[in-house]
């Protein structure tokens, strides 16, 4: 699991616990955001992790539940990171078959 622990306001406070995998995910998610000015899409998520819609949208539903993103219902790319950026892994290149 990944932790680690950030100065807020001349106090430490936790970064949420996430998996590895969770964590490229949320890297992803705030990476594309800066890049393109606007959250990605499931689509752009399967593109990069080279895996099936159905595994990014669990995935999605999985970080959600977790209270690491939000969603708004009916609204394409309204994915929000509710992670400080400075808590998220460094996005490894999606690997190549």
């Amino acid at each position: 699991m990944n932790q680690k622990s950030l100065p807020v306001s001349g106090e430490r406070s936790a970064c949420p616990d996430f998996t590895d995998k969770q964590g490229q995910y949320l890297a992803f998610i705030w990476a594309y955001s800066v890049i393109n000015g606007r959250a990605p899409a499931e689509r752009d998520m399967q593109r990069f992790f080279a895996v099936t819609a159905p595994s990014v949208h669990q995935m999605v539903l999985n970080l959600e539940r977790n209270g690491l993103i939000r969603r708004q219902a009916g609204i394409t790319r309204s994915i929000e990171l509710l992670v400080d950026h400075n808590c998220l892994p460094v996005l490894h290149p999606a690997k190549l078959s």
